[in-house]
């Protein structure tokens, strides 16, 4: 694997940045490789090198946890869909349940559920060994 010039790798940092802050949009390899002044193929094998995933990888990753932030709001799942930028629910659905392993509804209503349980029943979110340390017990 042949070394990276420091200007390349700031050119890669740069689209990556692109990609934090523009996720929720429409983005393809074309517009983020653009931003990195690199064709979309020499752009997508460094930018695997770098981040060790694809930049659609990384893409739906970022979609996904800021998704999962989104759900444990208690934001319904068709804004939820909106608002991170996939246009069909049913992909944004399928998508979620094999990436996270539950079903975006079912995501939300199980940490809605686990703020009420914080709330209701606040020692049971602080590990035992803290209680003990601390003498919280009593």
């Amino acid at each position: 694997m042949k070394a990276l010039t420091e200007d390349i790798y700031q050119r890669i940092i740069a689209a990556k940045i692109f990609i934090d802050e523009n996720f929720q949009e429409p983005i393809n390899l074309d517009i983020i490789s653009q931003h990195a002044f690199l064709s979309r193929f020499h752009f997508h094998r460094l930018f695997r090198q770098v981040y060790r995933r694809t930049p659609q990888q990384y893409i739906t990753r970022k979609r996904l946890d800021k998704a999962k932030i989104l759900l444990s709001e208690n934001k319904p799942v068709t804004e939820v869909c909106n608002e991170i930028g996939f246009e069909s629910i049913g992909s944004f659905s399928v998508l979620f349940k094999k990436e996270i392993g539950f079903a975006p509804q079912y995501y939300r209503n199980m940490a809605w559920l686990k703020k009420q349980q914080a709330k209701e029943k606040p020692k049971t979110m602080i590990p035992h060994c803290f209680i003990e340390s601390y003498k919280l017990g009593d």
